[in-house]
């Protein structure tokens, strides 16, 4: 038995995304179920109604929660059947083979975490799907993965606990952390592939801030990972460092051009829509770290 595991709050495109995933559990051939996992209040009840295969559950947020994803994929996993869990998000797209490539390094080789590719559509992927895809080409086992194109087996994620709800973005990097924490590589499956529309250039910088948020958060909880901090991701440190150095223009009024230097470097993938999203990630690794919720992880 496989568990697909969707989560929702308001997303329409839920619709195509049951469409899609039905098709490619059909195409794969083992038992499976899908679950969605909806907190809309019944704002998508009309999509519920079209899919009668899939097990719905209603969500209720817990009391002060704002970001419930984590809460969420833990309630959907509670409620599965299957010995393999797998995950996709509302808006996702399976492309051909999707779930068949995804399952067979646990079916075949024995594997216990699989990721796919999650990427932009034709003409509208993100600035990091080129990264993704050549990481994803490259790697055998990655270092990290989120769950927008994950399969799992169900004993190794309640070994670790699930995720942690302390969390509102960046629960699925954690999980990941601490699958490999406790003995578990995350295997590489490139050629399973969903897609994503990303949104407009203005919900990439949203997306760049929660996200630059999330990583404090990270690093907040797993101490033992911020000796490699610098030379893994040295975007977690040197943008923040910038924004911080801004009222030394007052100075040195060449203060930022230091930005030249990754304009220069990504003069290819436009240099001024890779700056924004840097210093949106930078101003959101900031802001978690003076916020006081942010330090309940240390």
């Amino acid at each position: 038995m496989i568990s697909i595991v969707i989560i929702s709050k308001d997303e329409p495109a839920l619709d195509g995304t049951l469409d899609a995933v039905a098709r490619a559990a059909e195409a794969a051939g083992p038992p499976y179920e899908i679950i969605v996992v909806d907190a809309s209040a019944g704002r998508l009840d009309a999509v519920a109604a079209a899919h009668p295969h899939v097990r719905w559950a209603d969500f209720t947020p817990p009391p002060g929660a704002g970001v419930t994803i984590p809460h969420q994929r833990n309630a959907g996993v509670h409620a599965a059947k299957g010995e393999i869990v797998v995950f996709t998000d509302a808006g996702c797209l399976p492309q051909d083979g999707w779930l068949r490539r995804l399952l067979a390094p646990i079916t075949d080789e024995g594997e216990s975490v699989v990721s796919g590719l999650v990427t932009g559509p034709e003409g509208h992927g993100s600035l990091y799907d080129a990264d993704a895809r050549r990481r994803a080409a490259a790697a055998r086992y990655l270092p990290e993965c989120g769950t927008g194109n994950l399969a799992v087996r169900r004993e190794v994620f309640d070994r670790v606990g699930g995720f942690d709800e302390t969390f509102g973005y960046g629960s699925d990097v954690d999980f990941s952390w601490r699958v490999q924490d406790a003995g578990h590589r995350i295997r590489s499956a490139g050629d399973a592939v969903v897609t994503h529309d990303w949104g407009d250039h203005r919900r990439q910088l949203r997306r760049s801030f929660v996200y630059g948020k999330a990583r404090a958060r990270l690093y907040l909880k797993h101490r033992s990972r911020r000796a490699s901090l610098l030379r893994r991701e040295p975007m977690v440190v040197v943008y923040p460092l910038f924004l911080l150095g801004l009222p030394l223009t007052l100075w040195f009024p060449f203060y930022p051009a230091l930005l030249l230097v990754p304009a220069w470097r990504n003069r290819h993938n436009g240099p001024v829509r890779v700056l924004a999203d840097h210093l949106m990630y930078g101003a959101g690794v900031l802001a978690e770290l003076v916020d006081p919720r942010g330090r309940a992880c240390r």
